[in-house]
């Protein structure tokens, strides 16, 4: 399953709550959810965390529109709007996480 999550985790339980609820799957971050995926943020350990269940990847136009294209933390995975899209068809489902 595809886990895409758009909301800040500083102002949002989104990050938190899919990687508390779900069993496993791919983690798309976009938009706002994007911050999550930098070094030295707030829920870096939560996202370290989860990576031992879950495949991360965060969409990089959405990463470089906020100026943190060079902050990626290791292991995650960024990807273009066609890795979007490829992401997408390659799951059986998708759940975007409010």
């Amino acid at each position: 399953m595809l886990h895409i999550i758009n909301k800040s985790p500083l102002t949002s339980v989104s990050l938190n709550s899919c990687v508390n609820t779900a069993a496993g799957g791919d983690i798309l971050l976009i938009e706002d959810a994007v911050y999550a995926a930098t070094k030295g943020n707030a829920a870096e350990a939560v996202l370290q965390a989860a990576m031992g269940r879950f495949k991360v990847y965060v969409l990089m136009p959405d990463l470089e529109a906020r100026g943190l294209g060079d902050r990626l933390m290791a292991g995650v995975n960024a990807v273009d709007y066609g890795g979007f899209v490829d992401l997408t068809s390659n799951n059986k489902s998708c759940q975007s996480w409010l």
